[in-house]
């Protein structure tokens, strides 16, 4: 009986963990006069931090992330649901530039790829 005890303690602990476990979600402000910015973070292994930010077709866009321990990728989203050339869910990218295809909200989503990842992500537009 105590170790069923002890096991329903500890899947509770894993579940209320995973349960509650987020990632950051914010909109992207460029700095007044600036057209680009840097964004810092912890995500948590199996989270993803997500940054939004509103661009137009033809706008060049830079995206860098440095990682302590280079195990931070990103994932760029674009007004429609997929994913930019070279920064899908697979790419494991570290860095993206070019022009984008259309106007509207595009999504970066941040992860790690083993364990715990802090990083700093800068994001550069251009016209």
């Amino acid at each position: 009986m105590i170790r069923h005890f002890k096991w329903g303690v500890v899947l509770l602990v894993l579940f209320s963990a995973v349960a509650f476990a987020k990632g950051v979600k914010q909109n992207v402000v460029f700095p007044k006069g600036e057209t680009g910015t840097v964004l810092s973070g912890t995500v948590l292994r199996g989270d993803r931090d997500t940054y939004i930010l509103y661009a137009k077709k033809g706008q060049s866009m830079t995206v860098e992330i440095a990682s302590t321990e280079d195990n931070a990728v990103f994932t760029i989203y674009t007004p429609s649901g997929g994913t930019l050339p070279n920064a899908g869910e697979s790419d494991d990218a570290t860095n993206w530039d070019s022009t984008l295809p259309s106007n509207g909200k595009y999504k970066i989503e941040v992860g790690g790829t083993k364990g715990n990842a802090e990083y700093s992500l800068t994001i550069q537009i251009n016209n």
